[in-house]
């Protein structure tokens, strides 16, 4: 087996069109992701202007047997990722041969980090589990046998849960409301203003999550440049944001999962946007982000915030919700989570899906 360099628009067909093959009459992958993956291989973005992005394929014979990118943000100076991994079973060497590309491109980068595609808000994580249900929109999908490839090194675990709303609402209803402190008022997104919207949200996602695992920070142009291939589907209520006392203090991002509206390997297009807008049924929500600031995490921020979004789930008639991914180290974020499921339920509740990323010596 050999590995063989791509570049530009001619090169990212052959990586992308390997992907399809792969997941070939797979019933439960979905194509997604596609706009993020090429927007990140092909570039330019803000992105690359701290960032250097390469990606190959690993060739037998005439036979191209596997796909990976390789991705070095110099705000996660100390890690090569090995990123948008796909490849068919039982290979020999796969690993060593990626390090060998790692090395020779990234001379003096002392790690690898697989399973990262260039931040968390791109998409990261094998699946560990649940190879038998389409992905929430989001969460990738990938094959049961690929955590293999990458056993050698050290497996950070991620969580979601997943839950139904009706429980969720009953226990809004018979909260105690006035508790939520004076002062802390929400408002949805305004995509009028999207510039600035996106700029208060940039900025508290980089407070907010600067001690957690692997985050590296934004800048307003990136999240803009994510947001642009979903604007047609995504609606103001997607993005709530929390205020105290007039000052952006959190936010709550959640989307409908897309996912339901496309079977297979194809990317979102015209025709789903179309369907959405006129009436085509979802029935589950991904609780993607809350990012709340850290003197305000011992309030009621997330209360307030939860509480604006319950109307919104109501209309579009939403009945079960996907939250995470959470990495299990990540002890504020799991213990969050299960005080609200121990509110909501009354007792912890176990995790849904598991995804993993693998890190090791390069």
């Amino acid at each position: 087996m050999k590995v063989e360099k791509l570049e530009g628009a001619k090169g990212y067909k052959v990586f992308s069109d390997l992907a399809k093959e792969i997941y070939i009459g797979n019933t439960y992958y979905r194509g997604t992701e596609a706009s993020i993956e090429k927007l990140l291989l092909l570039g330019p973005t803000s992105f690359h202007s701290h960032a250097t992005v390469k990606f190959f394929v690993i060739r037998d014979g005439n036979d191209l047997v596997a796909r990976f990118a390789l991705i070095h943000d110099r705000k996660l100076p100390d890690y090569v990722q090995i990123s948008f991994f796909e490849a068919l079973p039982g290979l020999t060497g796969i690993l060593d041969m990626i390090k060998t590309e790692g090395r020779s491109h990234f001379p003096g980068v002392p790690k690898i980090l697989a399973g990262l595609n260039g931040h968390l808000n791109y998409g990261a994580g094998f699946l560990m589990d649940n190879f038998d249900k389409v992905p929430v929109f989001g969460l990738p999908y990938t094959h049961a046998y690929y955590p293999k490839y990458f056993e050698s090194l050290k497996a950070h675990p991620m969580v979601t849960f997943r839950f139904a709303l009706q429980e969720y609402v009953l226990w809004l209803k018979a909260a105690n409301l006035s508790q939520i402190k004076e002062g802390i008022t929400t408002r949805i997104m305004n995509k009028k203003k999207i510039k600035e919207e996106f700029n208060i949200y940039t900025n508290i996602n980089n407070l907010a999550f600067k001690d957690h695992p692997f985050w590296a920070d934004r800048t307003i142009e990136e999240d803009l440049e994510l947001f642009y291939p979903f604007r047609f589907l995504l609606n103001n209520e997607n993005l709530i944001f929390a205020e105290y006392n007039g000052k952006p203090v959190g936010f709550f991002l959640w989307y409908p999962d897309f996912n339901q509206l496309v079977k297979g390997s194809r990317d979102l297009n015209l025709v789903d946007w179309l369907r959405y807008r006129t009436g085509a049924h979802i029935d589950t929500f991904r609780f993607a982000e809350i990012g709340i600031l850290p003197e305000y995490r011992k309030g009621f921020v997330s209360q307030a915030l939860f509480m604006r979004s319950v109307p919104f789930f109501k209309e579009i008639g939403l009945k079960y919700c996907e939250a995470g991914f959470i990495f299990e180290a990540n002890k504020a974020s799991m213990a969050l989570l299960n005080k609200y499921m121990i509110r909501f339920f009354g007792h912890e509740s176990k995790p849904y899906r598991r995804y993993a990323l693998f890190e090791g010596d390069l």
